[in-house]
């Protein structure tokens, strides 16, 4: 493929378990991209660069193009360390704190992520900051945010500047039940419906403040007892881990109003719980507001070259 003449920059959202690489123009428009299971863990300890330059020469990137990366690359242990930003952090301002890979053979930038040191509530993010500041650039810059996944995150954003975010290991719990608990055979396959009257009812119980792993074991007994469809059991343990998540956010947050990062199916189910706790979902792209804030930060280093 022939080197491309019209890009400004390379953008890559680089996970754990997965990455995202996107050319962009002068005006952040994607011009090419491209989805990988080349996460973190399949790029240590050393393939970081191999993996880049690959995707990279196979989206006819120029040689010289400059790359920004977000997420678990800047990991301990991952490509370069870049150290967290301590809340209260300004968003637009990560750019500052971001490390260049040195004796690479382009220009390559890596954002840090974001840590918060009160005690016992001690958090970390790498990712999440960079879809926040694609979520307020040239936007409102103030909201609370609940951004769902393995390790769903709420945070609040005041005057541009993460204030405060708590991690719940909502998706993590749900896996570890449904595939590694007692609960594994009665649940099988079967996937949550977010207008499940099952799902809503569990999202009810843990707003009105029942124990969660108290809740759990009914899932087990109304099959046993009364031949409950898998299907029902499943949403009933979307709608537990998800309202237990919601209901302590609430209690935490008190928002009226919460911008959703999510898609697909966990965005219904979201959306659903956060109806029922009486909070305004307004759903927003992750991918969009990563490559936003992604391009943000490479504008800061490369704008005016």
């Amino acid at each position: 493929m022939n080197a491309r003449s019209d890009m400004f920059c390379a953008a890559i959202d680089w996970g754990t378990t997965n990455m995202r690489v996107w050319l962009l123009d002068q005006s952040g428009n994607v011009s090419a991209s491209r989805a990988s299971d080349e996460g973190m863990r399949q790029a240590m300890p050393d393939r970081f660069e191999a993996i880049m330059e690959k995707h990279l020469a196979e989206m006819g990137a120029p040689v010289d193009l400059p790359v920004i990366i977000c997420g678990m690359a800047g990991a301990r242990g991952g490509w370069v360390e870049a150290e967290y930003m301590r809340t209260p952090a300004q968003l637009s301002a990560a750019h500052e704190s971001a490390v260049k890979v040195a004796h690479a053979s382009r220009d390559i930038r890596i954002l840090p992520g974001a840590c918060q040191m009160d005690e016992a509530r001690e958090d970390v993010m790498r990712g999440e900051e960079t879809q926040l500041a694609g979520a307020i650039s040239g936007v409102e810059d103030n909201g609370i945010f609940c951004m769902p996944g393995t390790h769903s995150k709420w945070a609040v954003v005041e005057g541009g500047s993460l204030t405060r975010f708590t991690t719940f290991m909502t998706g993590e719990m749900h896996g570890l039940v449904s595939k590694h608990s007692i609960l594994r055979d009665t649940l099988g396959e079967a996937k949550a419906n977010a207008e499940s009257p099952a799902f809503a009812g569990a999202v009810d119980e843990m707003l009105e403040g029942r124990g969660f792993t108290e809740a759990l074991f009914s899932i087990r007994a109304s099959a046993l007892l009364k031949g409950a469809e898998a299907g029902d059991l499943a949403s009933r343990l979307s709608g537990l881990v998800i309202g237990s998540e919601i209901a302590s956010a609430k209690r935490a947050f008190e928002p009226e109003e919460v911008g959703l990062v999510a898609a697909g199916p966990l965005s219904d189910l979201y959306r659903a719980a956060l109806a029922r706790a009486g909070i305004n979902a307004e759903a927003l792209d992750g991918e969009a507001l990563a490559r936003r804030g992604l391009f943000a930060a490479a504008q800061s280093f490369w704008g005016n070259s």
